[in-house]
């Protein structure tokens, strides 16, 4: 069980190169396949404020573009509710621990991993073919 004391919010620390994709591009991924961004404290069965939809910016030219894309989304009712993930300064990542690193790698018939992650992972394909690469590990 979960205390929820920490503050701290479950995330994927994410590099990437412009040249290859925008932050823009991030965003549209990031609202189109990867989660739900209408629901508060929850995503799939996962509950608790630790699974809040969110998005970590870096810089004020990230904060602003979120912000606008979210409105965007919102004016345009691409959902049937208001998006709630919030926009907010990272303050820092702290990695987890090793057993989750490459878990859905590792536990491909995890009953969590075929309900909750194949889909997306099949979305992604589908949806961005063009950015798609098989991940293999690390």
């Amino acid at each position: 069980m979960t205390t929820e004391t920490t503050g701290h919010a479950e995330s994927v620390e994410i590099t990437y190169d412009p040249s290859v994709i925008t932050y823009g591009g991030l965003l549209r991924i990031f609202f189109s396949v990867a989660h739900d961004p209408t629901t508060l404290n929850r995503q799939g069965p996962d509950e608790g404020t630790s699974y809040r939809s969110a998005i970590f910016f870096t810089s004020t030219e990230q904060q602003k573009i979120a912000q606008a894309y979210i409105q965007q989304l919102d004016a345009a009712h691409v959902f049937k509710s208001k998006i709630v993930t919030e926009v907010t300064p990272l303050k820092g990542f702290y990695k987890g621990e090793d057993y989750h690193q490459d878990y859905a790698l590792h536990n491909p018939d995890n009953p969590y991993i075929q309900v909750c992650d194949r889909p997306k992972i099949e979305a992604l394909k589908r949806e961005y073919p063009d950015l798609f690469v098989d991940y293999k590990g690390q």
